[in-house]
């Protein structure tokens, strides 16, 4: 259930169209659903704005989808990550109109009443290399789950600094960057030293053995010395988005 769905029922019973009696019912039905493999949290949305988020890693491609179909059924749209080829196909067959992002491994279906959010303006998300957009295109695709404009920004490391510094215009518009990289993780001190937004970084498992799997570009970004520049887990980019759209996020008008 999400804010708009409430204050929907609520003035439902306002204007007598709905008793007391049945807006309970359905309220007490809410708020979570056993379904024996996951207890499906319905009134997270609720809590702090946003539904819950399928984590597809380690489910079996029927989990996940039966756990997409119960949030569907209640018109809350649902946001799936980490989603394996099996799993999108039970998802694509089970759920029309779902969005997939085989890139970036994410399902999304749009909520049958959007809902009403104010933001700062667009989320950038920039990417080093190429080989990081898997991780990228996962954050770009949660960002756009809640709610929020996002604009890409793609293969633009240090190798070649010239075109991180070219697209100046791109970084200054952004209310918040997302700063995807591996190997040794230098572009987010880049990019925090020629942005006032803030600046999420994300490390990712890519590059050579002594990369030892992002933990490299983890340290290296830990260890920043552009100021403001705040650092995920490695692979996160879901965290990255849920922790950009909170910081985008304006009150209600």
């Amino acid at each position: 259930m999400t804010p708009e769905h409430l204050r929907a029922l609520l003035g439902e019973v306002a204007r007598g169209e709905t008793a007391p009696e049945a807006a309970e019912q359905r309220l007490r039905w809410t708020p979570a659903e056993d379904l024996g493999y996951a207890v499906v949290d319905h009134h997270r949305a609720l809590r702090h704005g946003f539904p819950e988020v399928i984590f597809g890693a380690g489910k079996t491609p029927e989990h996940l989808a039966g756990i997409a179909e119960r949030i569907a059924a209640r018109g809350d749209g649902l946001l799936a990550t980490r989603v394996s080829p099996e799993a999108a196909e039970l998802l694509r067959a089970a759920l029309p109109g779902i969005e997939l992002n085989t890139l970036g491994r994410t399902a999304y279906l749009a909520p049958a009443q959007p809902a009403e959010r104010r933001t700062r303006g667009p989320v950038l998300v920039v990417t080093a290399g190429t080989s990081d957009l898997p991780v990228a295109e996962e954050a770009a695709a949660t960002l756009h789950a809640f709610g929020n404009p996002v604009e890409r920004l793609t293969d633009v490391g240090v190798a070649g600094i010239h075109r991180i510094l070219a697209a100046g215009s791109v970084l200054q518009r952004a209310a918040v960057v997302i700063v995807v990289a591996g190997m040794e993780g230098a572009l987010p001190s880049v990019v925090g030293g020629l942005v006032s937004a803030p600046v999420i970084a994300v490390p990712t498992s890519v590059g050579y053995g002594a990369s030892f799997g992002g933990l490299a570009a983890l340290l290296g970004m830990l260890n920043s010395c552009a100021s403001g520049v705040t650092v995920v887990n490695i692979d996160n980019g879901f965290g990255a988005a849920a922790a950009a759209a909170r910081i985008n996020l304006l009150p209600p008008s």
